[in-house]
């Protein structure tokens, strides 16, 4: 489930479906201020490297693998962003 303020964000910041699919998928997690944050690191790229069919599929998409979405512990998306800063690990 999308939030209303999430859904406007993805399309403020032009973040398309699949991106937030993959990242549902495969992208790390770390807990923060009583929700998960979703993005992608090198372990990610990896994964989503093999699932998307190689290198050539990965530069399409590797402009949009900067985001991070937050989700909430009952996993309704609660809001998306391009990464500005480094995610330190705790």
């Amino acid at each position: 489930m999308i939030t209303k303020h999430c859904g406007e964000r993805l399309q403020q910041r032009a973040i398309p479906d699949m991106i937030v699919g993959l990242l549902l998928d495969y992208g790390s997690r770390q807990r923060t201020h009583g929700a998960d944050v979703l993005f992608v690191d090198k372990p990610a790229r990896k994964a989503i490297r093999r699932a998307i069919g190689g290198d050539r599929n990965m530069r399409l998409i590797e402009p949009f693998l900067n985001v991070k979405i937050i989700v909430g512990d009952d996993g309704t998306l609660i809001t998306a962003a391009r990464r500005t800063r480094r995610i330190l690990r705790s």
